[in-house]
């Protein structure tokens, strides 16, 4: 049994040895600006709606939202946005077009097992716990925020 966690050690350690640093600072910077060249271009979107499209800042947030989206889904099919996830790590998972590609790439993946076993059931593989955990901690929030409005 020691033998065998001793080659567990030595194979962890080789595999530690052997693994690519990664370059945080860089990593950083990448996520930091691609994060916010998406929220920019989004912001230009929205300006276009309100200024151009003459919608309503309600309205135009709406139309912003499906455009991004859209975008995000389309880039997806195309395969682009998994190369500018390469590259940008969370910059291009945070924003609402991460969430598009979170539920796109599964049903790309899974289209070829049908339509409900393929991309009906793994649809949520990846966005559903971000889901869960998103509209689990806003009921949280919500709660708390009552409360405290009780108190004060």
């Amino acid at each position: 049994m020691s033998v065998m966690k001793q080659d567990k050690n030595e194979y962890k350690n080789y595999v530690d040895k052997i693994s690519p640093k990664p370059s945080y600072v860089k990593n950083y910077i990448m996520a930091f600006l691609v994060g916010g060249l998406i929220c920019c271009i989004g912001q230009g979107i929205n300006d276009f709606y309100m200024k151009i499209a003459n919608l309503e800042k309600l309205q135009a947030s709406s139309a912003t939202s499906m455009t991004l989206i859209f975008i995000g889904a389309f880039l997806t099919g195309l395969g682009v946005y998994d190369l500018i996830g390469k590259r940008a790590g969370a910059g291009s998972i945070i924003p609402i077009t991460g969430f598009a590609n979170s539920i796109v790439s599964p049903a790309m993946e899974f289209k070829k097992e049908g339509y409900v076993m393929g991309v009906g059931s793994n649809l949520f593989k990846i966005a559903g716990p971000v889901l869960v955990y998103g509209i689990s901690s806003s009921i949280i929030c919500g709660i708390l925020y009552y409360f405290i409005r009780l108190i004060f």
